[in-house]
C-alpha cells in the first residue's frame, strides 16, 4: 500500500515537471522567433529577447534553444554593426548546433557568418554561402534556399557581376514571393534596383527601389525603407534630380535614426554631402562633411576582416577547452550515473529482501549502505578539487586573452586616429584644387607636408610595434 502511494506521488511529480518544461521551452522559441521578426524594425529588441531565451534555456539546459538564442542574438549585434560580437554569438550557437547534431541550424548559421564577410571578403562569404545552400538544398528549407540566392547575388555584385547577380535576385524574388515572404521581397527588390544603378538603367533601378520602399513600409521594415531611399537618391544624383534626391535621403534619415542605426545615419550624411558637392552648394556640403568626421564611425574592411579571422582563432582555442570540459563532465555523470544505478539497485533488492525476509538480514544491508557513501563523498571530494582546479585554469586563460584584445584594439585605434588627420587635410586640399579656391604652389606645398606627416606617423607607430619593450603606443606619442 505505501509502495503504490509513493508511485503515484513520484508520477505525479514528473508529469508537472515535464509539463513546466515543455511551457518553458515554448517560451524560448517565441521570443526567439519575436527577436528575429524585429531584427529589420526594431535590432535592440532582438537583443533583448535573445538574451532573455539564453537565459531560460540554459536554466533548462535546452541544447537547441541555447544555439538559437545565440544565432538569434548575434543578428541583433548585426544589425547594431557590431560584427566583432555577431561572430562571437554565431560561433557559439554553431558549437551548440553541432553538438545537438541539427543540421538545418548549422545551415542558418553558416549563412550568418556568411553575411559577415559579404562586404569585407566576397570569396570567403561565398564559401559559408554554398555550404549553407548544401545543407539548405538537403534539407528543403525553402526560406533559406531563397536568402541564400539573395546574399549569393549581393556577392556577385560586389564583385561587379551584375548580370549574374540580377539572375539569383530573380530566383530569390519569385521564391520569396511564392512563399508570401514580404521582407524577403523588400530586400530582393532593393538589390535589383542597385544592380539596375550600377548597369545604368535608372528607370529600372527607380521601379524597384520605389516597390521595395513601399513593400517595406507595409510591413514596418524600417531598415529596409532608409537602405532603399539610400540607393534611390544615388539614381536621382546620377540624373541630376537633386529635389528628388534631397527627398529620399531625408526619409532615409530619419528612418535610420527611428532605428538608431548609425551607420545608416553616416551614410545618409555621406549622400548628402555627395549631392550638395554635385550642386555646387558648397557651404552645406562641407557641413555634412564636418558632421561625417566628427560621427567617427567608418569600419575599415580590412580592419573587420582581420578582426573576425582573428575572434574565429580565438573561438577555436575556447571550443577545444570546452571539448575538454564537456569529456570531463561526461565521465563525472558516468561515475555518478554509476553510483547512483548501484545504490538504487541495492535499495531495490533491500526492499525486496525485506519483503521475503520480514527484515532478517536489516543490519548487514545497512552497512551496506554506509560504505557505499563513504564512496560516494569520496568520489564528490574528489570531483569539488578537479572543479576547482579546471575555474584555476579557465580563469588565467581569460586573463590572457582580454590583455591581448586590449592590446590589439589599442593598435587598431591608435593607427585609424593617426593617420585619419592628414587624409582629412588632403581631402579638403583636393576640394580646395578643384574648385580652384587655392594657389597651385601652395597646394603642392600642403600635399607634400600632409605626405610627411603621414609617412613620418606610421614609421614611428612601426617602431613602436617592433620595440619588444614597449607594452603602450601612448608613452611615445605623449
Amino acid at each position: 500500500m505505501r509502495i503504490s502511494l509513493i508511485a503515484i506521488i513520484l508520477l505525479t511529480y514528473h508529469f508537472k515537471v515535464f509539463s513546466r518544461s515543455d511551457a518553458d521551452t515554448s517560451t524560448v522559441k517565441k521570443l526567439n522567433i519575436e527577436g528575429y521578426e524585429q531584427r529589420l524594425v526594431n535590432p535592440l529588441v532582438t537583443l533583448e529577447n535573445a538574451s532573455k531565451a539564453l537565459k531560460l534555456a540554459s536554466h533548462l539546459k535546452y541544447t537547441s534553444g541555447i544555439a538559437e538564442s545565440y544565432r538569434i542574438r548575434g543578428i541583433g549585434e548585426f544589425y547594431n554593426n557590431r560584427s566583432d560580437k555577431a561572430v562571437k554569438s554565431y560561433l557559439m550557437s554553431l558549437s551548440y548546433y553541432k553538438e545537438d547534431k541539427n543540421l538545418s541550424g548549422q545551415a542558418k548559421v553558416f549563412n550568418n557568418i556568411g553575411n559577415l564577410y559579404r562586404n569585407f571578403d566576397f570569396d570567403k562569404g561565398l564559401e559559408y554561402f554554398k555550404k549553407s545552400l548544401d545543407l539548405a538544398v538537403q534539407l528543403q528549407m525553402k526560406d533559406l534556399i531563397a536568402g541564400l540566392h539573395l546574399n549569393i547575388g549581393t556577392i556577385y555584385q560586389n564583385k561587379s557581376l551584375f548580370n549574374k547577380a540580377l539572375v539569383s535576385y530573380n530566383i530569390s524574388r519569385n521564391l520569396f514571393k511564392s512563399q508570401g515572404n514580404t521582407t524577403g521581397l523588400a530586400q530582393c527588390l532593393q538589390n535589383i534596383g542597385g544592380a539596375y544603378l550600377s548597369l545604368n538603367k535608372p528607370d529600372d533601378a527607380v521601379l524597384n527601389l520605389k516597390d521595395a520602399i513601399n513593400t517595406a513600409k507595409r510591413s514596418n521594415l524600417n531598415y529596409i525603407v532608409s537602405s532603399a531611399n539610400l540607393v534611390l537618391s544615388s539614381v536621382y544624383i546620377a540624373s541630376d534630380l537633386y529635389a528628388e534626391s534631397e527627398k529620399a535621403i531625408n526619409e532615409g534619415m530619419r528612418y535610420a535614426k527611428l532605428i538608431n542605426d548609425n551607420r545608416l545615419i553616416y551614410e545618409c550624411l555621406y549622400q548628402s554631402y555627395k549631392m550638395e558637392s554635385k550642386r555646387k552648394n558648397y557651404s552645406v556640403a562641407l557641413s555634412n562633411l564636418r558632421q561625417i568626421y566628427s560621427k567617427d564611425s567608418i569600419v575599415f574592411q580590412h580592419n573587420e576582416s582581420v578582426k573576425i579571422d582573428l575572434l574565429q582563432e580565438q573561438h577555436k582555442q575556447l571550443e577545444q577547452q570546452r571539448e575538454n570540459e564537456l569529456t570531463i563532465a561526461e565521465q563525472k555523470y558516468t561515475k555518478t550515473l554509476f553510483w547512483a544505478s548501484s545504490i538504487v539497485a541495492s535499495l531495490a533488492f533491500f526492499v525486496i529482501f525485506l519483503l521475503i525476509r520480514n527484515v532478517k538480514k536489516s543490519g548487514q544491508t545497512n552497512k551496506q549502505l554506509n560504505n557505499l557513501n563513504l564512496e560516494v563523498s569520496a568520489q564528490k571530494e574528489n570531483l569539488n578539487k578537479i572543479n576547482a582546479d579546471l575555474e584555476n585554469i579557465i580563469d588565467e586563460r581569460t586573463k590572457d586573452l582580454k590583455i591581448k584584445n586590449n592590446k590589439l584594439s589599442e593598435y587598431s585605434s591608435h593607427l585609424s586616429h593617426q593617420v585619419r588627420s592628414p587624409i582629412s587635410s588632403l581631402k579638403g586640399l583636393v576640394m580646395l584644387e578643384k574648385d580652384k579656391l587655392i594657389d597651385h604652389e601652395e597646394f603642392i606645398m600642403q600635399v607634400e607636408k600632409c605626405i610627411e606627416d603621414i609617412d613620418t606617423k606610421i614609421i614611428n607607430i612601426n617602431e613602436m610595434l617592433n620595440d619588444p619593450s614597449r607594452f603602450t603606443l601612448k608613452s611615445r606619442q605623449e
